[in-house]
């Protein structure tokens, strides 16, 4: 996935009311920034910390700046959780995850489960269905290990409950890690911060459901898929 436009640099001042970051750009100005990210982007988020963000000038737009990445540990991280299900659907149909490759159609926010919309469905003559579900992580408190979530997450629960049933119902399920950051080789869930959906990932992993977890590689010209690492549950 490629940036659309050149990213600007600046310093973060503050990110607030999860949405909204006030940033000084490297031209002087203070802006504020929409966050795309409804976690709690801990450890990315501390003030002074180098920042890029996209520029939009659609005059539709309450807010010209988006935040796109965050300098944590020496290390570029994309915070976007809008670009996930995109880099993931790049990455399949761009065959760079092997146990997603060989499907004919791939449609995205089909309808499923009780009032949900599966991310990615993957279809191919007389297979059963691959319901994909696609998680942004970019949390890392240990080097070289990655967490998800970084909040208490009840729908991220509720999520591999629906996997769990498409297995029951003899379809193929996934749940997809996009780690937007690449200095990381193991991933597993942050069992301190939601036990409960820790719980809800072990349930699902014994009831069929596959954990893929794939680090991406993150410059100021995108964020594409690199590498598949560990998960231990």
């Amino acid at each position: 996935m490629q940036f659309a436009n050149p990213l600007r640099s600046g310093r973060l001042i503050n990110r607030y009311k999860r949405f909204l970051a006030d940033i000084t750009l490297d031209d002087g100005r203070e802006v504020t920034a929409h966050c795309p990210n409804p976690g709690s982007m801990m450890g990315l988020k501390a003030p002074g910390s180098r920042v890029w963000v996209s520029e939009n000038n659609d005059p539709k737009r309450k807010l010209k700046f988006t935040l796109e990445l965050v300098e944590a540990d020496n290390t570029l991280v994309a915070i976007n959780t809008m670009n996930p299900n995109k880099i993931a659907e790049e990455a399949i149909r761009g065959g760079q995850i092997s146990q997603l490759a060989h499907f004919h159609t791939l449609r995205r926010e089909v309808k499923y489960g009780t009032n949900s919309r599966i991310d990615l469905l993957l279809e191919e003559d007389s297979k059963p269905p691959t319901y994909v579900e696609v998680k942004n992580c970019h949390l890392m408190r240990t080097p070289g290990l990655t967490e998800f979530p970084d909040s208490v997450t009840t729908r991220g629960a509720k999520h591999l409950g629906e996997l769990s049933d498409m297995v029951r119902d003899r379809a193929r399920a996934v749940q997809l890690f996009i780690v937007q950051r690449g200095d990381c080789d193991t991933l597993s869930p942050a069992r301190d911060l939601d036990p409960n959906y820790a719980d809800a990932l072990a349930a699902a992993a014994n009831a069929g459901v596959e954990v893929l977890a794939y680090a991406c590689a993150v410059d100021l010209m995108g964020v594409t898929v690199d590498r598949e690492i560990e998960v231990r549950l």
